[in-house]
This record gives structure tokens, sequence and C-alpha cells, in this order.
């Protein structure tokens, strides 16, 4: 019942946003342009601050498990690489083939994740996130690249220096990467005897807190005043798909693989890991990088709003499994 409270007040808001963002663009205070505009300053101001935010908290990287850290990462691999053909199957669009394979991969870790680890499994369960996060976010970044990269609107060929050139032009791996950066700083003035951390500069951290507050609220208000329930009709088949990979059938293959094979290996703490690396839904963010890399940000909006409705059931769902098998 724990699981399920918290869904549901991890999920209300995110959804009472997109609601505001929806009326507001009923009565005329938000309209195509301003939206496009907002969703272009959250995709190259404010979620780039908020990345490198949360990168840059991470106290240390020593303690990080390969283990699990590597089944985390064949899994993606194997989502990324098997779910391919089937979008090719569900949608002819290239414009919405982007999105629809990014919606199968890329979970809502960066907002939902980490708390959700927490709520599962206290502390310990938010620490493994938080270090995960580190591997699990600019993953989640450049394969986005790459299959946002594959389909374009145009349907023209891309090639491997275009999809390399947008991966290393990204405004989010580039913050990421930034981030990591002054981690790896921060860790040598530790290790030579110097106490210094940004926040220090209260000015400079302080504007970049700000930067990266706005970026959650505002995301989802665009996606509201974006959303189209006439779009739900023409877009069903990939919404269905869409939703049902992203909230069901992932979640099931991998945290299933990792209950049923590596029980002994991992501790209760890497399973509410992988709960939020795994079983959230589609990221917010995907639709502001869908808008700005000439995907179909209609249908991206879309299978954001509807798998986080039915995530707020799946994920009770599987942390109550995960409870019963003694996991948590």
């Amino acid at each position: 019942m724990d699981s399920l409270l918290f869904a549901l007040n991890a999920i209300t808001p995110i959804v009472a946003t997109v609601a505001i963002g929806y009326l507001l663009k009923k009565i005329g205070l938000m309209d195509q342009k301003f939206t496009k505009m907002a969703n272009k300053l959250v995709f190259r101001v404010f979620l780039p601050c908020m990345l490198f935010l949360n990168v840059y908290k991470i106290k240390t990287i020593d303690d990080i498990d390969l283990g699990y850290v590597g089944y985390v990462a064949v899994m993606l691999f194997a989502i990324f690489v098997s779910s391919l053909p089937a979008v090719l199957l569900v949608t002819k669009r290239p414009d919405r083939r982007g999105p629809l394979w990014q919606a199968t991969f890329r979970s809502n870790f960066a907002l939902i994740g980490i708390p959700l680890a927490q709520s599962l499994f206290g502390e310990e369960g938010a620490m493994v996130a938080t270090l995960l996060s580190a591997f699990v976010v600019p993953a989640f970044n450049v394969l986005a690249v790459i299959s946002l990269s594959l389909f374009r609107r145009d349907g023209g060929k891309t090639s491997v220096v275009s999809i390399l050139t947008g991966i290393v032009k990204n405004p989010l791996i580039q913050s990421i990467a930034a981030g990591l950066l002054v981690l790896c700083i921060r860790a040598l003035f530790v290790k030579n005897g110097i106490s210094f951390r940004l926040a220090d500069i209260t000015p400079a951290y302080t504007v970049l807190d700000y930067m990266s507050r706005l970026a959650t609220p505002v995301a989802l208000l665009c996606l509201g005043s974006q959303f189209e329930f006439s779009a739900i009709r023409e877009m069903k088949r990939e919404i269905v798909f869409g939703t049902l990979v992203r909230t069901v059938i992932v979640p099931t293959l991998s945290i299933g693989t990792a209950a049923l094979f590596f029980r002994n290996t991992f501790i209760g703490a890497h399973f509410a890991a992988f709960v939020a690396a795994f079983a959230t839904p589609v990221a917010v963010s995907s639709v502001p990088m869908t808008q700005e890399m000439n995907g179909d940000a209609t249908l991206a909006g879309q299978l954001v709003v509807w798998s986080t409705l039915l995530s707020a059931l799946s994920i009770f769902l599987f942390s109550f499994l995960l409870k019963l098998a003694g996991i948590f």
C-alpha cells in the first residue's frame, strides 16, 4: 500500500501540472509560439542546469558496484536493440519512429527514480539509485540522440558523423559531461586536503539552482499545452505500444531477469534502483528533445502522459511482487 501511495503522490502533481498547461492553452495564455520557445529554453537551459547539478550532487563515485551498473548497461542496450524491429512494424512514419523508439528505453529516472528508490528501500536505495544515475542519465541521452537522429521528419539518411556530432553538441550530454568533470576535480581536491564545493560560490550555485528548478514545471506546462485529445485516435497504435512497452514489458523482462537469475547477486537496494530505472514512465525531457530534433513531439507528449498514468499501477504491482518475493 505504501508503494501505491508513493506512486500516486509522485504522479498526481505531474498529471495536475500537465492539466494546468492544457487549461492555459484553452484560455489563451499559452499559444503554440510561446510553447515552442519555452521548450527550447527547457532543452537548452533549464534541463542542462538540472542535469549538471544532479551529477555534481553525487557525493562520491568510489562506492559504485560495477556488477549492477553492468547489468543495467546490458539490459538497456538489449532493450534499445531488440525494440527497434517492433517500432518499425508499429509505425511507418519516420518522425514517429524516433520518439516511439525513445519511449521503450528512456524512463523518467531523473525526476521520479531516486525518490522512488528511497521509498522502496530507504537511504540505501536512494544512494544506489543516485550512483546509478551517473551512468543511466548519460546513457539515456546518448541513445535518445541516436534514435531521433536515425529517424528524421524528412526521412533522409543519417551518417555516423552526423550522429556523433549530434551527441557531442547535445546540451544535455554537454551538461552531464561538465558535471562529471567538476565531480572529478572535486574528488582531486578532497584527496589533496582541499575542501571546496560549488555551493561555496553562493551566487553562482543559486542561479544554477533557480534554472534547474524551472526544468520540470515548465516542461510539464508545455506538455499540457501541446496535448491534443483529438490526436489519440490517430496515434492509438503507437500510444498503446509505447505505453505497454515502457510500463509493463520492459520492467517485467529487466526486473524479472534479475530476480530469477541474480537473486543472490543483487540486494534489495539494487532492485529498488532497477525499479527506478526500468519501471518509471517515459521521461518528460523526451518531449523538448524530440521537438528540437524534428521528431513528432505530439506523439512524444502522448507517450509521456499515458505512460505516467499507467505507471501508478505498474510501479505498485512490481513493488508488491518484489516484497512478496522477500526482496524488499
